[in-house]
């Protein structure tokens, strides 16, 4: 039953204001702030109003978090602010999508396992901030820039990825408080996901401080740069009182004096001026006096004799683009970088939209063209030193690509030239820029010089730290020394921004997974059972049905000993690396023995499996005229009845997997071994451990029980684990190896044709899923020994321990080996 409506308001305005406390600078609320309003979401609802609680939830969180961008917005086209809050409020849904889309999928997924029903939504939540950019890119992740530690996380996966870590941690605290009046160690393991996550991104985090602490102590040259910050930011009242020549003359005055001070007195090599500052297309004069200018400043470079890279105008048939330009001393040639993103609305109109109605509602919209993405540009001192960089202007640095193909490219330092006029009496505004400029210097591992016009002018060093910057309002000279060298490496670097690719293509699958039950839903169920008007809800609670594997005696050893080989393979291996080879998979000699032992004896104990498959169904005695339980075995035409209070006793079974021997008299001369592994196996296993007359061995039914209600028909698919999950991990590997050893992703097919490449790759894949199989045996091994000396203590709590072992076996499978893979690439 869903939350009272007070209660579901309440909790959108406790988490709206936890998340503007937290955009404020209190990080630590941002792993809770959404608990409250997840907590009432979880109680239940419909799907719409679901949407509706997710489309409230997006508006307290852009009047709690982002309110000063309307007051600016009032402010930049003369409207009122009121108007202005009202305008963003109502379009809140549309542009920040995530918080409905997520509570849509707690609806639609409300019944099947938590995990799922999460990563959903987090996979819907990061899906929609990739494919639907917002206009200041903002993120829950930008919070944690004050977190030294955590935000170092971002060169794994981005802001993407952090933003994943506070949803987790967010949603484990919600179930925990959920579950809270289960019991504590029904809480125990939510607890421990919301403790440990942040525990491990923040022992990363000091462990990439260290390295990099390493890596930058080396000795590299440098050349000092001076970033110009003159505050002067009235140009369209100064050119109506003034007129356009007096303006540029006092700007170039202004950037001149502060120039020549940043030489003299800072030793400055190259000079940055912010965005925009040269308010006329350089190089293309408009009139006498533009060219003059122009003549003036190449002139005050070649006499400083130091680059200049400054923030103008260009111009080509297309139209004009807001760019910046390099002035060298020596070299006649102009360098031009071209803005690419741009402010929607304000900068430039989309071309669907641009009609003359809508420009006369928006009289202030630009017309500029967006630029063809990043380029790397020199600063070269007279002595020859070379630092390459990569210009991002004001908008451009929401867009982490631009930064990854900088730095792709050969950047060595990221230059960020920005006007923050419109945020002057508003410094949330010019925090956030900062903070997400911040994050391009995490994910690329580069050091960042930021010229603003009136603050917030700063150093930004590889770790995301400020080292040194301007006060808003200040006419400054910031100086400082920036080494030249290639920057570590860095995963989002290799990979981009990957996590939201990764994101939809599990969506994807899981989409597939639904469908595919769907349909074997409908063909399980008998033909014209609703034409013929049965009671299906009878039908639902009085029988049972379930997919399994009906066995002979024979063929169970057969299956045994199939199992036994693929293990007594995988102990081999494990041997050989552990006394020869060492953890690595380095010969074809190893995949040959993983297949031969490992893989086909497993292949062919499931064909075997997949060869004796049977319907059992369990009808209960509502459902039968005798009044008696029923258990029936149907294979492909024919099927077979038997009285459930004929059997004598169940008997648990765990190899070759888990099962159950039914025998029908004392001497077992009349059994049946089942396989059970249908969606249904622990409901049918439980019914009839529960029948009336049936003497069963508790701690065997109880063990087998417990590993049948742990297992997840998704992750612990084997397809999955030794299949897919090794393909996914060995193509990132496998397109570095391209790179590498033949200068592209498709080198080798290129070189040597299809057939050699297909081979790298099915040998890559084949190396992952070894090590992935080995990996999951130790985990196995691990925990089954726990667990047995947990039962022994306390029988009565083996399910519950089983679980939560299962659960932190799948987050080490899945997580820690991309993880340690990430580590080792950036190693």
């Amino acid at each position: 039953m869903s939350a009272p409506l007070i209660t579901r308001l309440a909790a959108i305005c406790a988490s709206g204001l936890l998340l503007g406390a937290y955009a404020n600078g209190y990080y630590a609320l941002g792993f809770v702030a959404l608990v409250p309003w997840l907590t009432v979401l979880a109680r239940g609802g419909s799907w719409r109003a679901a949407i509706c609680d997710g489309a409230l939830m997006s508006m307290a969180y852009t009047l709690a978090a982002l309110a000063w961008l309307g007051a600016a917005m009032a402010a930049y086209t003369d409207i009122s602010r009121f108007a202005a809050l009202l305008l963003m409020c109502l379009l809140a849904p549309l542009w920040q999508p995530q918080f409905w889309l997520y509570a849509l999928s707690v609806a639609l997924t409300r019944g099947r396992a938590v995990y799922v029903s999460v990563w959903i939504g987090i996979a819907l939540w990061i899906v929609s901030e990739w494919l639907l950019p917002k206009a200041l890119g903002d993120t829950l992740a930008y919070g944690l820039a004050p977190a030294l530690w955590l935000r170092q996380g971002a060169d794994i996966a981005g802001s993407a990825g952090l933003t994943a870590l506070l949803l987790v941690v967010n949603a484990a605290l919600a179930l925990a408080w959920i579950r809270r009046k289960q019991g504590r160690r029904a809480a125990l393991a939510p607890l421990l996901i919301a403790l440990l996550l942040p525990a491990g991104m923040a022992a990363y985090g000091a462990w990439r401080l260290h390295s990099l602490e390493a890596y930058f102590a080396e000795p590299a040259p440098s050349i000092r740069v001076g970033m110009v910050q003159t505050s002067m930011v009235d140009y369209e009242q100064r050119r109506k009182q003034q007129g356009s020549y007096a303006v540029v003359r006092e700007v170039l005055d202004r950037h001149f004096a502060l120039s020549q001070a940043a030489i003299e007195q800072h030793g400055a090599e190259a000079l940055l001026w912010s965005e925009t500052v040269y308010p006329t297309p350089y190089g293309y004069p408009r009139s006498k006096e533009g060219a003059a200018f122009d003549y003036e400043l190449k002139s005050f470079v070649q006499a400083a004799g130091v680059p200049l890279l400054f923030g103008s105008y260009d111009v080509d048939d297309k139209g004009e683009y807001n760019a910046a330009v390099l002035l060298e001393p020596q070299r006649e040639l102009t360098a031009r970088y071209r803005k690419t993103r741009l402010f929607p609305f304000t900068e430039r109109v989309p071309s669907l939209l641009d009609y003359p109605w809508l420009r006369r509602l928006l009289p202030w919209a630009g017309t500029w063209q967006p630029g063809d993405g990043a380029r790397v540009l020199p600063l070269r001192t007279r002595d020859g030193r070379e630092l390459n960089v990569v210009p991002l202007i004001c908008l451009d640095d929401v867009d982490p690509m631009l930064a990854i193909e900088g730095a792709r490219l050969g950047a060595q330092a990221i230059v960020g030239l920005s006007n923050d006029s419109w945020f002057s009496q508003y410094p949330q505004g010019m925090e956030l820029h900062l903070a997400v400029a911040r994050f391009r210097s995490i994910e690329t591992r580069l050091p960042q010089l930021r010229v603003t016009t009136n603050g917030y002018t700063a150093f930004i060093d590889p770790t995301g730290e400020v080292l040194a910057r301007t006060q808003m309002g200040d006419q400054a000279v910031l100086a400082g020394m920036v080494p030249i060298r290639a920057p570590p490496a860095s995963l989002v670097t290799r990979w981009g921004t990957w996590l939201g690719p990764a994101a939809l293509v599990s969506l994807l699958m899981l989409a597939l997974q639904l469908a595919r039950n769907h349909l074997r839903q409908r063909r399980n169920t008998p033909k014209g059972a609703a034409e013929m008007g049965v009671a299906t809800n009878a039908i639902t609670t009085s029988a049972t049905t379930t997919s399994a594997s009906l066995l002979s005696q024979r063929m169970r050893l057969g299956i045994t000993l199939l199992k036994a080989s693929a293990a007594l393979g995988l102990i081999y291996l494990w041997l050989a690396m552990l006394l020869r080879d060492g953890w690595r998979v380095y010969s074809t000699q190893q995949i040959y023995v993983y297949f031969g032992l490992v893989l086909l004896p497993l292949l062919l104990s499931w064909l075997a499996l997949r060869w004796q498959r049977v319907r059992v169904e369990f009808i209960g005695s509502a459902a039968t005229e005798d009044d008696r339980d029923v258990l029936r075995i149907f294979r492909d035409k024919q099927s077979h009845q038997h009285d459930v209070r004929k059997i004598a006793w169940l008997r648990a079974w765990r190899l070759p997997c888990e099962g159950v021997e039914i025998a029908f008299n004392s001497s077992a001369q009349t059994s049946l071994n089942l396989s059970l592994d249908g969606k249904n196996a622990l409901q049918l296993l439980q019914r009839l451990g529960e029948s009336k007359g049936v003497a069963a061995n508790a701690s065997q039914l109880t063990a087998c029980m417990s590993r049948i209600g742990a297992r997840s028909a998704f992750f612990d698919h084997a397809a999955i684990k030794f299949g897919l999950f090794p393909l996914l991990m060995a193509l990132p590997a496998f397109r570095l190896h391209q790179v590498i050893s033949f200068g592209g992703t498709f080198g080798e097919y290129l070189t040597f044709g299809a057939v050699a490449y297909l081979q790298g790759l099915a040998i890559w894949w084949a190396s992952w899923s070894l090590g992935l199989m080995l990996w999951a045996a130790f985990l196995r091994l691990i925990s089954e020994v726990l667990l047995a000396i947990l039962t022994a203590l306390r029988p009565e709590l083996a399910g519950i321990w089983r679980g939560e072992f299962e659960l932190i076996a799948r987050l080490l499978f899945y997580l820690a080996v991309p993880i340690w893979f990430a580590i080792r690439v950036l190693g």
